[in-house]
């Protein structure tokens, strides 16, 4: 079968791949204890739920407008000063803003400056663009200016930044993020920020979005989701927030691709905005206790810094590796030993590394480690 090439340069999200193979896994009797899964543990919401019935109750499952209903697109705009409804698009999850960005802002043989490690479906994007992804790697998880500035070319039309970041869960500091704006003025670059995590930031840190920057906001895009945040990852509703001729282009392409977003889920996500930020508070603080639990197990096994964001640790198995071994052999061997399951640095661009999720029940958190300690004791003799 012949298909075309654009699709033949891309591959399949490896993480969504990995669970598939633990589905399959747990069908068979295995218990497995998911340390792979990029979403929250906690349920949704009951306001949330409930306006999303209510909306279904009333019959609100027709199309509705392309860039999102207004009434959610407006309170969406009240996190971002000074723009309004018409700066924002309502799109299915924060992928499908992401891909319409590089749809809409590159050309063949444009490229995208990526810090490194990186989220697995943004090099595939901007390759889905036919555009070049520059991978330029971070230091301790951390982004390395120069190597940055070195990486810019004519051919560079943005730089994508993603704090809290996935899947190391790194917390970019405002300086950096100072410097990442005064270099996309300097050489007339995109920036794009993707700020699904926001919510999740820990150790008293604040979450500093490049909105905060003013001078940048003709050239600036930030997307976040309602996956993460409030615990909808099922309800795939997200939106990209930035100036009004790019919304507009989104929102010229997304006619053509889906439509509107899902009517009631909108409507869940609009109840989303009224929460109590209280939920929100002790969910972060949950996910603190867990990220020391996780952190304090990993760095007695491996090489791991500490995450300040988000709900991964991203260590370094270097040490682990068996001659000619890589990470993707190292999570396989693992799952079939322990049953449990992490996803290989190879799907983020980086070896030797393992993403861990701690977003699961602290017992099956504890569990997972115990397991994993116990197997890697025992292989050293």
């Amino acid at each position: 079968m012949r298909l075309s090439r654009r699709i033949e340069a891309v591959e399949a999200s490896r993480t969504v791949r990995f669970t598939a193979l633990i589905e399959r896994l747990r069908s068979g009797g295995r218990d497995i204890v998911n340390f792979a899964v990029g979403e929250p543990e906690f349920p949704t919401p009951d306001a949330i739920v409930a306006a999303t019935q209510a909306a279904l109750a009333r019959g609100e499952t027709r199309y509705g407008p392309v860039a999102g209903m207004a009434r959610l697109r407006s309170a969406v705009a009240e996190s971002f000063a000074g723009w309004g409804p018409e700066n924002i698009l309502i799109a299915n999850g924060s992928k499908q803003i992401l891909y319409g960005l590089f749809q809409v802002l590159l050309d063949p043989g444009d490229e995208v400056i990526l810090p490194n490690p990186h989220w697995v479906s943004f090099s595939q994007q901007i390759r889905l663009a036919g555009a070049c992804p520059v991978m330029v790697d971070t230091h301790r998880h951390q982004l390395d200016r120069r190597a940055i500035a070195a990486a810019v070319t004519p051919r560079t039309r943005a730089i994508l930044v993603n704090s809290p970041n996935n899947p190391t869960g790194a917390v970019y500091p405002p300086q950096d993020l100072a410097w990442i704006a005064d270099l996309a003025r300097e050489r007339d670059l995109w920036i794009i920020a993707d700020e699904a995590y926001a919510f999740f930031v820990y150790d008293n840190l604040d979450h500093h979005s490049l909105f905060a920057y003013e001078a940048i906001r003709d050239r600036l895009i930030v997307v976040r989701s309602f996956s993460k945040s409030f615990s909808m990852t099922g309800f795939r509703v997200g939106y990209g927030a930035g100036p009004e001729p790019l919304i507009r282009a989104l929102g010229k392409l997304q006619s053509h691709l889906t439509g509107n977003v899902c009517t009631f889920a909108q409507h869940g996500a609009l109840a989303a905005m009224d929460l109590d930020p209280t939920v929100v508070q002790k969910w972060r603080g949950e996910l603190a206790e867990k990220r020391d639990i996780a952190h304090e197990y990993a760095a007695r096994l491996f090489t791991c810094v500490r995450p300040q964001g988000a709900f991964y640790l991203f260590p370094d198995i270097s040490a682990r590796l068996q001659k000619g071994e890589t990470a993707e052999d190292f999570a396989a061997a693992l799952l079939e030993k322990t049953g449990v399951a992490v996803v290989p640095g190879e799907a983020f661009g980086a070896q030797n590394h393992i993403r861990i999720s701690y977003a699961v029940p602290k017992e099956t958190l504890v569990e997972g480690f115990e397991r994993m300690e116990k197997a890697l004791l025992e292989a050293e003799g």
